[in-house]
């Protein structure tokens, strides 16, 4: 008994050994836990709790309003009414909950229900865009962020709101809240100036979270001065820290608080009168031609108008363009699409982005060459038979091959001088005085460097400046150029097409416009701005439009000198009288030259009451573009043509110039000068009826 005894005692100690080996080894465990959990990660750990106990608020600032220069109202924001629900604050009795619902969707028009809602639909969801019920709305707020309100219908209207707020008692929960959406009150009209907002985009959210916006609600500019100016106009968020409990409820204030900076307002050099007359004068002859012809002729074009003292626009279409209004609270997708997939391009800023070949009204580069350079002078008269035969030469030793050169009038021109020459528009005359031919303009007249040197001085080449995202800076082609992007040489022939704004040559519609605002102001290239003033909400005038230049081509040296076609390392200035003589023979353009030709029925009175003594250049511009080779237009010796006028007055002091363009217009005196004219008239009466009512 004794041994069986012992034994007993012997397993009973070792049994305990290990019982007692456990709880030391757990208690162990968890002292190294606490030790850990304490003071290697205790810091930590009180970062974390601190981080979920606070919370950074951003309160969202006021945007800036958009005028136009008269104080009319471009962008604005108006008060939208949004039904939201707090989940933490609905009733605790489910039937209570159900009888609100029930009310709610009568008032609201939502049904109470849709059904269960899935991970994507949770994953996904949108307030106020995504299809459900107040339940589902209700189960995912209350899932995520039981405190903050979630739109369950937005904008409803200032009836249906009043009625959610005298509820709120009975309603609890439910509220109403008040957020401001961009309106737009001209709409289509000056879209393509204005721009629309949009979410923040995600390869952008790194730049804007570092400047205190939200990427989930704040919104900025996707185009026109909505995007350009967005720091302008967005303002700067307000920041509170604030204290939470463990539902999210907020308990008090940490800091300070940091009150929100409303945005500036920004007033716009634009008139809304003529853009309004500018957009009709366009759409009407596009229409008219379309009608005439049987055919659509053209759905797209450009009008610009600018003050050439001053580089303001004051009027700027793009047509197509689109309704900004339907993305007041957000872009539509189907709409979007639609814009994108529109082969005229709606989206797309015709003004500043689109390069086309501007044709004859790029003649006038080559027009202040020719005189300053010595290459002919004003009475030299060159002879046009309306078809010349040149040899095409790529290279100084080359043979070259024949080819034939032709003017518009085939029958030619006769003799013509220089002033003839911009007159009439004569090719021929361009394209001798431009490449040089035979004994007539020996050498290579002004030659291909020297075309892109004076087109550069008057802004080809280059960005004007405007405050407009997607602005393009055309094409001066020479030599070095054609090397490097066709790897060819460049021939005879390439100089004589861009001696008349044809072959390589491009430009925006507001590169061509500015460059003749440059001539017709004496010798300025402006720097183009559709700013007039930035005022802050005080009234405080923050920025105030002073009108700048870039260069006085007649005073500020910026064309290189060329001995052939080597640059001296010297520069010069275009002569006062050169800028003169040109003024003048683009008068006679419009008193007897291709502008004058154009006394068509529908406009003889238009073009024979010259009140306002306007000059201008006309252009009938050749091309061939994707849209026009899928259509079957690109026929040699029968390609389709663009439309250009551009038109300046009075011609001797300028203080409007306007362009229009218009795509496959055919003839720029037929189509594109009425347009022009119609501007010039409509700003000398808006003139008047403003000096008439006073300031």
């Amino acid at each position: 008994m004794n041994i069986f005894s012992q034994s007993s005692k012997n397993f009973d100690k070792w049994r305990y050994s290990i019982l007692y080996i456990l709880i030391a080894t757990v208690f162990g465990f968890f002292c190294l836990r606490l030790f850990d959990i304490q003071i290697l990660q205790g810091a930590a750990f009180v970062a974390q709790a601190n981080e979920n106990r606070t919370r950074t608020i951003r309160e969202p600032s006021i945007r800036g309003t958009i005028y136009d220069r008269n104080g009319y109202i471009l962008a604005q924001n108006v008060p939208s009414y949004n039904v939201v629900v707090i989940p933490g604050y609905l009733p605790g009795e489910e039937g209570d909950i159900q009888a609100i619902f029930r009310d709610l969707s009568e008032l609201i028009d939502m049904p109470v229900s849709l059904g269960d809602t899935d991970e994507e639909t949770v994953r996904t969801f949108t307030p106020c865009f995504s299809e459900l019920g107040i339940q589902e709305v209700v189960y995912i707020a209350s899932t995520n962020w039981p405190f903050e309100a979630t739109a369950l219908k937005c904008n409803v209207s200032q009836d249906v709101a009043m009625v959610v707020m005298e509820n709120r008692e009975k309603w609890p929960g439910i509220d109403v809240e008040i957020i401001p959406v961009r309106q737009y009150p001209t709409g289509e009209l000056t879209a393509e100036i204005i721009g629309f907002l949009g979410p923040i985009p995600a390869i952008l959210q790194d730049y804007y979270t570092e400047r205190g916006f939200l990427a989930n609600r704040d919104k900025v500019g996707y185009a026109g001065v909505e995007q350009s100016m967005n720091d302008i106009l967005a303002g700067t968020n307000g920041f509170r820290r604030v204290e939470v409990n463990v539902a999210g409820e907020v308990i008090r204030n940490l800091d300070e608080p940091i009150d929100p900076i409303p945005g500036n307002d920004i007033y716009l050099t634009i008139d809304t009168r003529l853009q309004a007359i500018a957009r009709e004068a366009l759409i009407d002859e596009i229409e008219f031609w379309n009608y005439a012809m049987g055919r659509v002729l053209s759905n797209s074009g450009v009008v610009i108008a600018m003050n050439p003292k001053t580089g303001e626009i004051l009027a700027l279409v793009s047509y197509p363009n689109y309704e900004n209004n339907r993305m007041e609270r957000a872009i539509p997708g189907y709409y979007y699409e639609q814009l994108s997939n529109d082969p005229q391009r709606p989206l797309f800023n015709h003004a500043i982005s689109a390069e086309h070949p501007p044709g004859s009204v790029f003649k006038m580069a080559p027009a202040l060459g020719v005189l300053n350079e010595g290459v002919v002078t004003p009475d030299y008269e060159i002879f046009d038979p309306g078809i010349i035969t040149i040899t095409q030469r790529f290279y100084e030793n080359d043979p070259g091959v024949p080819r034939q050169f032709v003017c518009w009038n085939r029958a030619g021109h006769g003799m013509v001088n220089f002033m003839w020459g911009v007159a009439h528009s004569c090719n021929v005359y361009w394209y001798k005085v431009g490449g040089g031919y035979q004994d007539e303009v020996p050498g290579d007249g002004l030659g291909i460097w020297r075309i892109s040197e004076y087109a550069q001085a008057l802004g080809y080449g280059t960005l004007t400046g405007i405050e407009l995202p997607g602005e393009q800076d055309g094409l001066i082609p020479n030599p070095t150029w054609k090397r490097i992007n066709l790897g060819e040489n460049w021939a005879t022939g390439d100089t004589y097409t861009a001696a008349v704004g044809q072959g390589f040559v491009l430009a925006t519609p507001l590169q061509v416009l500015n460059s003749f605002s440059t001539i017709a102001n004496g010798g300025k290239l402006m720097d183009v701005t559709l700013i007039d003033k930035i005022v802050a909400e005080d009234g405080t005038i923050v920025q105030e439009l002073t009108p700048s230049y870039r260069w006085d081509i007649t005073t500020d040296p910026v064309i290189n000198v060329y001995d052939g076609n080597n640059p001296t390392g010297e520069k010069k200035t275009v002569e006062p009288w050169v800028i003169e003589l040109a003024n003048q023979a683009m008068r006679l353009v419009v008193t007897d030259g291709t502008a004058h030709r154009y006394e068509i029925e529908r406009h003889v009175e238009l073009f024979r009451n010259d009140s306002s003594k306007s000059a201008g250049k006309t252009g009938t511009a050749e091309y061939c573009d994707d849209i026009a080779n899928e259509q079957g237009k690109c026929i040699f010796g029968a390609w389709p043509s663009h439309a250009w006028y551009v038109g300046f007055a009075p011609w001797d002091d300028a203080e409007i110039a306007v362009v229009a363009f218009v795509y496959n217009g055919s003839e720029g005196a037929t189509l594109s000068a009425p347009i022009v004219r119609r501007v010039i008239d409509a700003y000398f009466e808006l003139k008047a009826i403003d000096a008439e009512n006073g300031p």
